[in-house]
């Protein structure tokens, strides 16, 4: 990615963002806590990242509207369509990456 300016570059991964977000949506089924587990972000974090992103840049975005972004809807309708409770077995292995990541060991 080094022999792109920065404009190139910006463009480029705005680009591979925008195909994350149609990739999740894509994927309904993957929950958050899914995610969260395996990689340890999820689409509220994305939606967070957006909101910071515009604050360092000295611009103001609402979370609900970034997270209204990322979910491609509103989350409330989101939530109601698509995320299903977490299962026991979702909430140990949750619990255990948490664990992890408080004991300072990388997951395996």
């Amino acid at each position: 990615m080094q022999q792109f300016d920065d404009a190139t570059r910006t463009e480029l991964e705005a680009a591979a963002f925008r195909r994350l977000l149609e990739h999740l949506d894509n994927h309904k089924d993957v929950q958050n806590i899914d995610l969260m587990i395996l990689a340890d972000f999820c689409r509220n974090c994305l939606s967070k990242w957006l909101v910071s992103a515009a604050t360092e840049r000295g611009e103001t975005l609402d979370y609900e509207a970034a997270r209204e972004y990322v979910y491609g809807m509103p989350y409330g309708e989101w939530k109601e369509k698509y995320q299903k409770p977490a299962t026991p077995e979702q909430l140990a292995a949750f619990e255990a990456r948490q664990a992890q990541k408080q004991a300072g060991s990388p997951k395996e």
